[in-house]
């Protein structure tokens, strides 16, 4: 698309408008030739082709979507019926009301957090708020003889060139990771290679892929290789380079590395955990391959790989208990995001007077996992809010509602946590399990005493302990003089359950009480 750059636009009629005032679009000459494109916010869309781009990446929408956007952002903020609407996007056909309440809402799940740029009237119609204005002309390097226009002005091309990648649209904003965003960003600006470490559901590729849309501007290409579909570790490759559009047939380490080139990439490994080994080594290899790549991993563990710089991603904050006041527990990422999900899927169970309390009681049982919360949310619809929170302590039969098309490790609480216990040795179960009874915080010795017994040593309880931690499935807290460590409430209920079905769960119980006898008997 090209554009004359001059001072003044001219209307119609001959009066000359100042350039960089927004009018309408067809006023303006869109029909006539080409138009710039107009930004608003971190969008660009293009009215002559329907183009919406996000931070420099397309935004997959339908073409009604796009025509209802471009005749809202054409008002210029005033008033647009849904009569209107209904008439322009759909000229020769007859449709519901519900048609044009679809496009809306698939156009405000694209925007994400500036969703509310499109304001309902009720009744009526809508509203586009955003504040638009005209791209500004972006020079390209000056061909030896530059072209114009038939009044003489430069002409000067307005589309970008387009990055490569396969990074997805954003369907709704991340709630409280803003300070998460910018601590991983400044690792992955001084590293090459960044591990983002957490526990199932914690919102590690949430995190990594959000991070990468904005960093996309900065590298020639970004790209997201999901490594959960598959257990066969010899497939990470191949995976690897499906996502990258590489050829197909055999692949290697080796090949995928010389595959690559050497333009500045960004590339997100998502799901290692289940495939560590085999993730580390290809992420080592194209490191090697590629001197200004920066590989981004996601894992319930770290790679160990060769320039490995590791980010816990913690969990979202959660209320004080106790706190019953609905505009002060907003104030907590956890709580944000529980209510604002809540209220996405039934507005009503947000009603009563121990919403607020019942919101603290929930998250802080969650332990602010996102994905718990967000599940909590879609339960909330049928329970209501206190409803939810009288039943919470039977999260894993409770929170079974996740999204259609999620992985099937993430559509219920329980299935996340499986997915983490199916990767631990025989031994790591059985510590894990037998850790349980300890209803607080506790150190190694304790651990030791209720847990080293039968089959178990305090050595291999040491080991496991310290290796369940590296997995994300025991909080540790190692800054103090004897380090403490304790199982998140929602690892401790699916670790009792485990226990119960162990038919140990006597033995620990007793081994656990003579442990705390001996150990005030010394005190």
């Amino acid at each position: 698309m090209t554009f004359a750059e001059t001072s003044h636009a001219s209307d119609a009629d001959g009066c000359n408008r100042p350039s960089g005032q927004l009018v309408s679009l067809e006023a303006a000459g869109f029909g006539r030739r080409p138009s710039p494109a107009l930004v608003f916010g971190r969008f660009r869309f293009v009215p002559h082709s329907r183009e919406l781009c996000a931070d420099g990446v397309p935004v997959p929408l339908g073409n009604r979507a796009l025509e209802v956007l471009f005749v809202l952002i054409e008002a210029r903020g005033e008033l647009v019926t849904k009569d209107e609407l209904l008439s322009r996007v759909w000229p020769t056909t007859t449709v519901e009301e519900n048609n044009l309440q679809f496009q809306i809402s698939s156009l405000r799940k694209a925007l994400g957090s500036d969703r509310d740029v499109i304001r309902t009237v009720s009744g009526r119609g809508y509203r586009f708020v955003a504040e638009v204005t005209p791209e500004g002309p972006r020079s390209r390097p000056e061909p030896e003889t530059p072209g114009v226009d038939h009044r003489g002005a430069t002409i000067i091309d307005l589309h970008p060139p387009r990055r490569s990648g396969n990074l997805p649209a954003p369907t709704s904003d991340i709630v409280g990771r803003e300070s998460h965003l910018l601590d991983v960003g400044a690792l992955v600006g001084a590293n090459r290679l960044v591990t983002l470490v957490g526990a199932g559901g914690i919102g590690k590729t949430r995190l990594a892929i959000e991070l990468a849309r904005r960093q996309a501007p900065a590298f020639d290409g970004v790209w997201v290789a999901e490594l959960g579909s598959s257990s066969d570790p010899a497939m990470v490759p191949a995976i690897v380079a499906s996502a990258l559009g590489l050829g197909g047939g055999p692949m290697s380490p080796a090949r995928l590395a010389a595959s690559l080139g050497q333009g500045r990439l960004l590339l997100v490994l998502d799901n290692c955990e289940h495939v560590i080994d085999a993730a580390a080594s290809l992420a080592e290899a194209l490191l090697h391959a590629n001197a200004t790549l920066r590989v981004i991993a996601t894992s319930r563990e770290p790679l160990r790989a060769e320039g490995e710089w590791v980010y816990r991603v913690p969990a979202l904050e959660v209320p004080p208990e106790g706190e019953g006041d609905l505009e002060a527990v907003m104030q907590f990422s956890a709580a944000k995001l529980f209510i604002e999900r809540t209220r996405a899927a039934e507005p009503a169970s947000l009603l009563g007077v121990g919403v607020a309390a019942a919101t603290t009681q929930i998250c802080r049982r969650l332990d602010g996992i996102p994905l718990a919360i967000e599940l909590a949310a879609a339960r909330a619809a049928a329970l209501g809010v206190e409803g939810l929170a009288a039943r919470i302590d039977d999260r894993l039969s409770l929170l079974t509602d996740g999204r259609r098309t999620a992985p099937a490790r993430h559509q219920t609480l329980r299935a996340t946590l499986d997915w983490s216990h199916e990767l631990l040795t025989d031994r790591e179960r059985v510590v894990m399990r037998r850790l349980a009874v300890f209803t607080g915080d506790f150190t190694m010795e304790a651990a030791s005493r209720s847990a080293a017994f039968g089959e178990v040593s305090a050595v291999e309880v040491a080991q496991s302990v310290a290796s369940l931690a590296a997995k994300s499935l025991v909080a540790a807290e190692v800054g103090a003089r004897a380090p403490r460590y304790r199982l998140l409430e929602t690892m401790r209920a699916y670790a009792i359950d485990k226990l119960g079905q162990s038919g140990e769960l006597d033995a620990v119980m007793r081994r656990h009480g003579e442990a705390g006898c001996l150990r005030r008997a010394q005190d």
